[in-house]
């Protein structure tokens, strides 16, 4: 029987006999991660000229769930104060803007790489017919935004007793 090793690589993946493995998906993750404008920007925060460089734009990660009685929204807002920060119900439409400022820099100072992201940022949510807008939430606690949007009472699930025979006296 032949010695044959089984490895997994970074991607997890198989490959036998040290001989790489070729994973389609990887090769399109890769693809859609790919930025051809990457090369062109330089890796120091000014460019030669002595202009401000532009970093990516700041975009808060969502999430939204619903609960058997609320609609729950949460941003990841670090560094952006409750002043800064704009939530707007307009029909069914709820709005939260906001803004990250770009810390200032000295032009002294060495920089080996500068990825912190600033800037305004605007998200719109399309609610549920549902939503009890009159009583939204919003709090923010330790760069976290969280709004809770409850449900109407009528519409919210409840249970129903059935009448049978075996709940006659």
């Amino acid at each position: 029987m032949a010695n044959v090793m089984v490895k997994k690589n970074e991607g997890g993946l198989v490959s036998q006999g040290g001989m790489p493995s070729w994973d389609p998906f990887r090769m399109m993750r890769e693809m859609f991660r790919w930025d051809p404008f990457r090369e062109l920007m330089p890796s120091w925060p000014y460019w030669p000229g002595g202009e401000e460089r532009r970093t990516w734009a700041f975009m808060p990660a969502f999430e939204v769930k619903e609960t058997k009685d609320s609609y729950v929204f949460k941003a990841d807002v670090p560094g952006v104060q409750d002043k800064d920060l704009e939530i707007t119900l307009t029909g069914n439409r709820l709005t939260i803007s906001g803004k990250r400022e770009a810390e200032v820099q000295d032009q002294g100072e060495t920089y080996f790489t500068y990825e912190r992201s600033f800037g305004s940022f605007t998200r719109t949510f399309t609610l549920p017919d549902g939503a009890d807008t009159d009583h939204l939430r919003a709090d923010l606690k330790d760069g976290v935004l969280t709004l809770v949007l409850p449900k109407k009472p009528e519409l919210q699930p409840r249970r129903i007793a059935i009448k049978g025979e075996s709940t006659k006296s």
